[in-house]
């Protein structure tokens, strides 16, 4: 008699990317690559393509719950990721809901900014998500200005600067925080893994091509789809990041629009 491998189910909650490279979009693909069933929680709609985003709309946050309540009552969920958020209101909506499920697993993309540099987060809305989502977050997993902007301080420019602000939003009740270093100058493109235990270098080559939309989307629902079935994180996000590397790597293989491109979520399988 063989044994069959639960497969895992994870949930995003996000917004949608119309060009179908970040948001719900790209998370849905990488927990499919990843072996993991979606489902999705949309919490804001976004007119987007490979140029950048133009227009926004945000349900009222009482249908997010709806949508939550509805994906709760009915599906075992292993992991959750969570993204862009919109607003406040939003914000509180989810980590409302996250308090009553309870889930296992929780992967805060802190989402703020566009690549095209429109804003996806409200200004009056980083105190709420730092306040109510935070402490609720298996992991948090800011990029350097993300990381900066939930602290109140300058963003980090060098590695010793990343881990200390690792470690400051530690202290500010994350359980763990990946920092992301690519917006670092430097030739390779390292992620710090900041937990109570300590910190772990993630190393990783800076890949010289212009398909990086959807990435920190793509990152975080990785880590989310592998955490339930390698039941560690340092685990998870090493693989997650290997991941996304190979799919940088192969984005050219694909031709979708005239600005910055989507990374190949099925490079493994097309």
């Amino acid at each position: 008699m063989t044994s069959t491998k639960r497969i895992p189910n994870a949930l995003t909650i996000a917004g949608s990317d119309s060009g179908g490279g970040a948001g719900i979009q790209a998370d849905l693909k990488a927990f499919s690559a990843l072996g993991a069933y979606g489902a999705s929680v949309i919490t804001a709609l976004t007119a987007q393509n490979t140029r950048g985003v133009t227009a926004v709309h945000a349900p009222d946050p009482a249908f997010v719950t709806a949508q939550l309540d509805a994906v709760f009552d009915d599906i075992r969920v292993d992991a959750v990721k969570i993204g862009m958020l919109a607003n406040a209101g939003i914000v509180r909506a989810v980590a409302d809901a996250l308090r009553r499920h309870r889930p296992v697993h929780v992967v805060l993309d802190t989402v703020m900014i566009s690549k095209s540099n429109h804003a996806l987060l409200a200004p009056e809305a980083v105190a709420a998500l730092r306040d109510e989502l935070l402490p609720l977050a298996t992991l948090v997993t800011p990029n350097l200005p993300e990381a900066a902007a939930l602290l109140g301080v300058e963003a980090a420019s060098d590695e010793d600067a990343m881990v200390r602000q690792g470690e400051a939003l530690l202290a500010a009740g994350a359980r763990a925080v990946l920092m992301k270093g690519g917006h670092l100058t430097s030739s390779d493109s390292p992620d710090w893994l900041i937990e109570a235990s300590g910190a772990l270098r993630l190393s990783g080559v800076r890949v010289a091509l212009k398909n990086t939309h959807g990435t920190g989307c793509t990152l975080s629902s990785a880590i989310a789809a592998l955490i339930p079935q390698t039941d560690d994180l340092a685990t998870a996000t090493a693989e997650a990041k290997r991941y996304l590397t190979g799919a940088i790597e192969a984005s050219a293989r694909l031709d979708v629009g005239h600005g910055v491109g989507p990374v190949h979520h099925f490079y493994r399988w097309w």
